[in-house]
């Protein structure tokens, strides 16, 4: 992120119809978006808006902000939050068109495979203020230094050759920006803070989501957790479940922390590893207030990594700083 490309605006909230936004990518690894037969052959559209709108809500509630679940909104028509006024509700458009384009400028009709360079287009249909180009510009970026997108990023890896390539051990949703990036307006901190503080937006009760927040996220690069053998996790290890593969499905101790990481059936773990590119794999995850904290995170990874540095494991607090500095764009 460049001081060219990230000025500084003049108010938060303007709103004309402004010009269409690109976004470059390259896929480090396949990005799955699923299909009716669940073979990922076509790209889907909603599943890749679904994901982007997931980060959104994560740096919104980062940054104060309170983010409905779209799976079970109670946003409607204006009477909604602030990820909703960008991305639609019941009863409010989303305020873009979103397309997928390839290399060429093309639209993207199959998956999106490794090494793949693709485009993601914002066409205005109605007008974006500039707060929030700026926080979908900081997405894009918490996506492509720290996250994923798209499905499937919960699959864990394997350093059994025999099993390495097996479907539920691949990486999937890996990105960097790359090539010309978007003109945004820059919007320091404090005021972006304002402008998704609950005061003027719906109050959200997000008790069940509330941990998907950046204030509670944390990121280690270089380093990824796998299956080794069949006796041995260090996947399984961190989140709490058995070692052996015949008894990964339960938990080690039977605890309030593991259970939370872990997931259950239709939730999801709370820790993902990804061990492809091979020159720089990462780890990330989320921890819970009152269950598990950052010291407890920690603790858990040194168990897989016994010689992780502090400096190694970043908190969210350290991300958004680091968002705003404009210090990241090394995606790997």
């Amino acid at each position: 992120m460049s001081d060219m490309d990230f000025q500084p605006a003049s108010g938060v909230s303007d709103a004309p119809l402004s010009s269409t936004q690109i976004w470059y990518l390259k896929a480090l690894t396949p990005v799955w978006t699923g299909d009716a037969e669940r073979k990922g052959e076509r790209l889907i559209l909603t599943g890749l808006l679904g994901s982007l709108r997931w980060w959104f809500e994560v740096l919104v509630r980062g940054l104060g902000g309170t983010a409905c679940d779209s799976s079970a909104t109670k946003c409607q028509d204006r009477n909604h939050c602030p990820v909703c006024e960008l991305f639609g509700c019941t009863g409010w458009a989303r305020k873009f068109r979103f397309q997928v384009l390839d290399a060429q400028g093309k639209t993207m009709s199959g998956a999106i495979a490794k090494d793949a360079q693709f485009q993601l287009r914002f066409v205005p249909l109605r007008g974006i203020g500039k707060g929030e180009w700026a926080l979908l510009y900081l997405t894009f970026c918490l996506i492509a230094d720290y996250g994923a997108i798209g499905g499937r990023t919960v699959f864990k890896p394997s350093d059994e050759s025999s099993r390495a390539n097996a479907q539920h051990h691949r990486d999937y949703g890996l990105v960097k920006l790359v090539g010309k990036t978007p003109t945004v307006e820059h919007i320091d901190r404090k005021t972006l803070q304002d402008y998704v503080r609950p005061i003027q937006w719906q109050t959200v009760k997000d008790d069940d989501f509330a941990w998907a927040s950046l204030r509670n996220f944390w990121c280690v690069k270089v380093k990824y957790l796998a299956c080794q053998n069949g006796d041995k996790s260090t996947f399984n290890r961190v989140i709490g479940r058995k070692e052996p593969k015949q008894q990964a499905q339960q938990l080690s101790n039977n605890d309030a922390v593991a259970k939370w990481l872990a997931g259950k059936q239709q939730e999801s773990k709370k820790v993902f590893s990804f061990k492809e590119p091979a020159d720089a794999p990462r780890t990330f995850g989320f921890v819970k207030p009152g269950t598990v904290s950052f010291d407890q995170m920690k603790q858990r990874l040194k168990q897989a990594w016994p010689d992780l540095k502090d400096t190694d494991f970043q908190t969210g607090e350290a991300i958004l700083e680091a968002l705003f500095k404009g210090e990241t764009g090394d995606s790997r």
